[in-house]
């Protein structure tokens, strides 16, 4: 949702620009700068992290060369972190293009993100 559409959303829908503010900003899918081709979610509970999210995330990022909320610079790939994608006992999880993986180790954090660049 570009900046400049708030505004306009907030005064159709008889709202104050603050309230519109809050949803697009609560809200991990709404952006205001288009996502990549592929969006790759990084789960970030508790869980996750326990079970090694943290280095997975670090792991993910450093195959990137990017961070969370950002998109690689050929627009083919995202980096969201989520705080659960409901996967607790098959913990760390990822998401890829809505397709959820558990017990996510780094082969297959680099298979992911061999995917993703395809």
């Amino acid at each position: 949702v570009p900046q400049e559409a708030m505004p306009v959303i907030a005064e159709e829908l008889n709202l104050s620009r603050a309230e519109v503010h809050g949803v697009v900003t609560f809200y991990h899918d709404y952006r205001d700068h288009p996502a990549g081709r592929h969006v790759l979610k990084l789960c970030r509970a508790e869980a996750c992290q326990s079970m090694g999210g943290d280095a997975l995330a670090e792991r993910v990022k450093a195959l990137l060369g990017i961070d969370f909320h950002q998109t690689t610079l050929d627009g083919g790939v995202t980096l969201e972190p989520v705080y659960c994608l409901g996967l607790c006992a098959c913990a760390p999880a990822a998401m890829l293009d809505g397709e959820v993986y558990g017990r996510v180790d780094d082969q297959t954090a680099a298979e992911l993100v061999a995917e993703a660049r395809r």
